[in-house]
């Protein structure tokens, strides 16, 4: 079950590219504020964001977006803390250092959840050792300026590293668990084991279940035989009559092994399209055929 700390939607908002090439003061910026207002006035609960995403303007869009946003939008900003962009330091000061320019960014005192950021830097005995990035993390939720603390990075066995120390109360996986591929499965089925909260991201498999084969998979283009599946997945869907994005959406949301699912929004439009998916009615009959096509796959 969810962390009692978090009371999840089915869906969390990711905000990597909101504010992107922004300046303080444009009308880019004005303008991407507006669409954050929007998430947060949205039906989901959170919205995802990081200390690194667009070089610090997500934080910084969302954090003026606040001023204009419910009453209750600065308890639903979930962040991440990264390595020093300058000298490469991910250690406990680091994160210290990470959590207060977030904050300040964002204009909020406290986090209802703080995720170690692909931290590459270090290896997971580092990061979890004296004077490593999680007992920074953890001084903080014991300060109680943090709710809770995850993990949020990548590859899975490497996830499965840090979940297992017990120390973290959420995971957080990306590409690893969509129609493509569910190499997460063991990670999340130990997480949920543990009583840890799984957040599933990027279950487009970073477009091509949304825009087709002519798009990335993983951020990169895909292989001939991802072709041929997401072709096959398609013909499913027509068959269906519904859209392989919402097929590949609700894979993640149906799942019992996921707590809520983090797709990347940006735009009011964006977000529109995100709800016309969620409330889009997937025929029962079509999950079978899609089940065997990923078996045999």
């Amino acid at each position: 079950m969810a962390s009692p700390t978090l009371t999840l939607g089915p869906v969390t908002l990711g905000t990597s590219g909101l504010g992107v090439d922004t300046l303080p003061g444009s009308a880019e910026e004005a303008a991407a504020v507006a669409d954050a207002v929007a998430l947060f006035a949205s039906r989901h609960a959170f919205v995802d964001t990081s200390n690194n995403y667009s070089d610090g303007r997500s934080e910084a869009v969302l954090g003026l977006a606040l001023a204009e946003a419910p009453t209750d939008a600065a308890s639903r900003v979930i962040t991440k803390v990264d390595v020093d962009p300058v000298t490469g330091a991910f250690d406990r000061d680091r994160v210290l250092r990470s959590f207060e320019e977030s904050t300040a960014r964002l204009g909020v005192d406290r986090l209802p959840l703080l995720h170690l950021h692909d931290p590459y830097a270090v290896s997971v005995a580092e990061a979890t050792g004296p004077g490593g990035a999680v007992e920074g993390l953890r001084e903080l939720r014991d300060a109680g300026v943090v709710d809770a603390i995850g993990i949020a990075t990548y590859p899975v066995d490497e996830m499965q590293e840090y979940i297992a120390t017990g120390l973290f109360d959420a995971v957080l996986s990306h590409n690893c668990f969509t129609l493509l591929g569910q190499t997460a499965t063991p990670l999340f089925e130990d997480a949920k084991r543990r009583g840890i909260t799984v957040f599933n991201a990027a279950p487009f498999g970073s477009g091509i279940l949304v825009k087709g084969t002519s798009s990335t998979y993983g951020y990169r283009p895909p292989t001939p035989d991802v072709v041929a599946h997401v072709e096959q997945l398609e013909a499913i869907a027509q068959r269906h009559e519904v859209a392989l994005a919402a097929v590949a959406l609700h894979y993640s949301l149906r799942s019992p092994l996921v707590d809520s699912t983090v797709v990347g929004i940006k735009t009011r439009a964006r977000l529109a399209a995100l709800d016309a998916l969620v409330d889009t009615e997937i025929p029962s009959a079509l999950w079978p055929e899609v089940d065997a096509l990923i078996a045999g796959w």
